[in-house]
């Protein structure tokens, strides 16, 4: 929890995270809006990952952006990681066409790793080690694996750009 007499406030990276974040958000909502044409073709557990997905996506910024060690931050930082951990988990359930986990399964139980260390380090306070793991998990579970879904025929950027 962030100090009444030193407030923590965003960095340029955080206000850039936060930027990217409502720009993959962006991506995936028009991918997905594109992609009308095969929503009935798409089993359960792509939906959910997609769900669980965006909500932490949008409240990337909201979070980085406000203010910090407050009641509201702490909520909504339980639910960003809630959701984070929902998409991890669905992730196991989507595999390649051969029925085997892929290496970004690896990327996915990081994350569950990682958010355990997240949620641990701001129960104890450990700000500077909470803000660099949540910085971390960003970066990797949200930005590279968010921009990872567009090329290579996969999904998302099949609707987008095709």
């Amino acid at each position: 929890m962030a100090s009444a007499a030193r407030p923590i406030t965003p960095d340029r990276t955080e206000k850039a995270l936060g930027a990217l974040a409502l720009v993959m958000l962006a991506l995936v909502v028009t991918a997905v809006l594109r992609g009308s044409a095969d929503w009935d073709r798409l089993p359960p557990q792509v939906w959910v990952h997609l769900a669980t997905i965006c909500l932490p996506l949008a409240l990337t910024p909201v979070i980085l952006w406000s203010p910090r060690g407050t009641r509201r931050h702490r909520v909504l930082g339980y639910v960003w990681a809630a959701c984070m951990a929902a998409t991890a988990i669905d992730s196991f359930w989507i595999r390649s066409s051969d029925g085997r986990l892929g290496p970004i399964h690896i990327l996915s139980a990081t994350t569950l790793v990682l958010l355990v260390v997240l949620v641990v380090m701001a129960r104890r306070h450990e700000v500077k080690h909470h803000r660099s793991t949540a910085r971390g998990i960003i970066v990797g579970a949200l930005l590279i694996a968010g921009f990872f879904t567009f090329p290579f025929n996969r999904l998302l950027g099949r609707w987008l750009l095709g």
